[in-house]
C-alpha cells in the first residue's frame, strides 16, 4: 500500500500535467489560428526591422507604422465574435 506523501505526490503530477494538456489543446483551437500566426509573424517582422543596423533604404520607419498598424487592425479583428 502506498503511503500518503507518494499519494500526494502523484496527484499533483497528475494535476500539473492536466493543466499541461488543457492549455496546449486551447492553444491548439485557437479560435483564429492563422490571425495568430500572423501577429506572431509581424511581431516579429516588426523586431528585426528595430534590430536592424541599417534602415532598409529609408523605409524602416514607415514599414514599422505598417507593422503596427496591421498588429491593431488583425488584433481586432482577432477578437470580433461574428453578428452583424
Amino acid at each position: 500500500m502506498e503511503d500518503h506523501t507518494t499519494l500526494t505526490r502523484r496527484a499533483a503530477i497528475a494535476a500539473v500535467a492536466g493543466l499541461t494538456l488543457a492549455a496546449s489543446a486551447a492553444e491548439a483551437q485557437e479560435r483564429h489560428p492563422k490571425i495568430g500566426a500572423a501577429i506572431r509573424a509581424l511581431e516579429a517582422a516588426k523586431a528585426d526591422l528595430q534590430r536592424a543596423k541599417h534602415d532598409f533604404g529609408g523605409h524602416r520607419e514607415d514599414a514599422v507604422r505598417a507593422c503596427d498598424n496591421a498588429l491593431e487592425q488583425l488584433r481586432i479583428a482577432e477578437r470580433y465574435q461574428g453578428g452583424r
